[in-house]
């Protein structure tokens, strides 16, 4: 059977006697501390006394209260924790966060998962001190009222945002002459941050990607009832648009070969590469064919390469990929600074052995509030120039998932007017 950590149940054990304590002595404190602050406002006792008086009561109303919780140990017992082992047993084998309440709300018994994800839940005090939410309460007490279990979306902001589905459950102990001992409630929690994130994610995603579609599509239908209406005759403006409405369709081809692309990697982002693959033979073909964009541009590529081939773990396809949206997107976005270094070397800092590739632009740069968001899918610093450019604003997101899949690291260092630097470290 699963048991929790002794030291915690010993600090449990202990902050609940403290606050059975409390409540049992909570109004002979209030009175106390309302007379005493009576008799200091109106100048009879000095502050100093007061507060002397205050303690001395207090203690002794505690040693009171301890008296009456020891006097009544079976009535304690039964109300602020678990005795039936069976129930202890079967809440320490789920694998979800359970905690066993009573029915005035306290906690009796909690698993292991719950003493991990909920460490503020002290068995023998009130639920609603370490999980306030109006939700949770009304669905204990239709629980207590009818007896039918009730399942909410329990949303938590501290100390992280957490989504959970509960379970709240009655549960009916018997005693040892067949009758009903008290009912409990079971509360059963089910993490849902994960489905809760990939669903954000998913709706962004057919959100974005809707968006980058529609402004071609508009386009093209655009000049569409153009060429059948005002220009069908006239052969310059057909021309014109033709080639328009060209650069429109590529657009559309380059997205969709992106999303396509992005939903491959993704469909095997947890299925490690096994191939072999010559980094510096790859680099070199990239370059080659990128070399009429890079004369176009104005750019020139400088390549710091080793003679030796560097080989990788890794998915060649998935690689040649990598390194060419590297290379583009620094030609696209770096042009300004007339040159492009590229090199590729053993990555000296490692413990494991690995390959550090660089990929580095001398152009505007960008700012560093942008650089943690520029894996993002469809983010772009600037829009416009982006699609003039070309970009979908999937070039890194792409490159991010291919690296996360050969267990790589991606790095992005920026500054404005000072260039662009991109490494990828690659395991051999």
């Amino acid at each position: 059977m699963a048991q929790g950590d002794p030291a915690i149940e010993r600090r449990e054990g202990w902050l609940a006697e403290v606050w059975r304590r409390i409540a049992a002595a909570r109004w002979v404190l209030f009175v106390s501390a309302l007379m005493f602050l009576v008799l200091v406002a109106s100048q009879r006792l000095a502050p100093v006394e007061g507060l002397a008086g205050f303690v001395l009561l207090a203690l002794a109303a505690f040693a009171g209260a301890a008296q009456d919780i020891a006097v009544q140990p079976a009535v304690a017992s039964k109300t602020d924790r678990l005795d039936d082992e069976s129930v202890r047993r079967f809440a320490d084998l789920l694998a979800e966060p359970c905690l066993v309440l009573n029915r005035r709300g306290l906690v009796v018994h909690k698993n292991p998962p719950a003493i991990r994800q909920f460490p503020s839940s002290i068995v023998g005090s009130p639920i609603a001190l370490s999980i306030r939410n109006p939700s949770l309460t009304e669905a204990m007490d239709k629980v207590r009222g009818s007896g039918v279990p009730q399942q909410i979306e329990l949303h938590l902001h501290r100390p992280t945002e957490t989504w959970y589905r509960v379970s709240v459950a009655p549960l009916s102990l018997p005693d040892g002459n067949g009758r009903e001992q008290g009912e409990l409630l079971v509360l059963t929690l089910y993490n849902l941050t994960e489905q809760k994130r990939l669903d954000a994610l998913r709706a962004d995603f057919i959100a974005n990607a809707s968006h980058e579609m529609r402004t071609p599509l508009t386009s093209l239908m655009g000049f569409i009832d153009t060429l059948l209406g005002p220009a069908a005759r006239d052969a310059a403006a057909r021309e014109r648009f033709l080639g328009i409405m060209r650069s429109q369709a590529e657009r559309m081809s380059r997205l969709i070969d992106d999303m396509l692309s992005l939903s491959r990697i993704e469909l095997r982002q947890h299925v490690h590469p096994t191939g072999t693959v010559d980094l510096v033979g790859l680099v070199r073909r990239v370059t080659d064919g990128l070399e009429m964009q890079a004369g176009e541009a104005g750019v020139a590529i400088n390549l710091d390469l080793p003679d030796t081939p560097l080989e990788v773990t890794g998915d060649e396809t998935e690689l040649f990929e990598v390194v060419e949206n590297l290379i583009d997107n620094a030609i696209k976005y770096g042009a300004d600074g007339g040159r492009i270094d590229v090199s590729a070397a053993v990555a000296q800092d490692r413990p494991e052995p690995a390959v550090r590739l660089a990929v580095t632009d001398y152009g505007a740069g960008i700012e560093g509030e942008h650089v943690p968001r520029l894996t993002e899918r469809f983010y772009r610093v600037d829009a416009e120039s982006s699609r003039k450019k070309k970009g979908t604003g999937l070039g890194l997101a792409i490159v991010k998932h291919i690296v996360n899949r050969h267990r790589g690291t991606l790095t992005i260092r920026s500054r404005v007017g000072g260039g662009t630097r991109v490494e990828v470290v690659l395991p051999r």
